[in-house]
């Protein structure tokens, strides 16, 4: 792994421990996630490989990604306060994303030395993978289903409490003294 590697992961990383305070739903906040995971998805992936049972990893680990971020995008904190939608990544969110990471990211680390390369090789002849790029494809799908269905999934959220909260003010009685 080069540092920019490890870089991008520190960056996913600090993405998520930083919403751990609570923060503003903003342009900013949706958009720096994806920006990272559209450079790591520029970067790596190069083709999305067809042949053998490719499409069976690259499925499985896309939808482990969705799943991922479906569950994360429902426990993170989603409120309405001081006339903004506010996000707050709870410790259950936070952690999902650190095993997700963590799990690509030691895949990565292992598959890179020797004995590791030597078990991906044996597993992908054996399960009829055609290669390297097929895992990465894999990986590289699996953050960007997990980053693209978390954020959906808030700003959706985000969008149904804002929805919710402007009906309510409009429909309200007035208070009477």
């Amino acid at each position: 792994m080069t540092i920019s590697d490890w870089l991008i992961d520190l960056a996913l990383l600090l993405v998520v421990f930083r919403q751990l305070r609570e923060e503003k739903l903003t342009l900013r906040t949706i958009l720096l996630p994806l920006v990272l995971i559209g450079w790591a998805a520029a970067t790596y992936l190069h083709d999305i490989p067809t042949a053998g049972n490719d499409p069976v990893l690259i499925g499985a680990f896309a939808g482990t990604g969705v799943a991922f971020g479906l569950a994360g995008g429902l426990i993170t904190r989603v409120r309405y306060a001081d006339g903004h939608i506010r996000v707050k990544a709870t410790l259950g969110a936070a952690a999902l994303w650190v095993i997700s990471m963590g799990f690509r990211l030691g895949f990565a680390v292992w598959s890179s030395r020797l004995s590791g390369a030597e078990h991906v090789a044996r597993f992908s002849v054996d399960h009829d993978l055609t290669g390297e790029q097929a895992w990465v494809a894999a990986l590289v799908l699996m953050a960007f289903g997990e980053v693209v269905v978390r954020l959906a999934l808030i700003v959706v959220r985000g969008r149904v409490l804002q929805t919710r909260v402007s009906h309510q003010g409009r429909y309200a009685l007035p208070v009477t003294p």
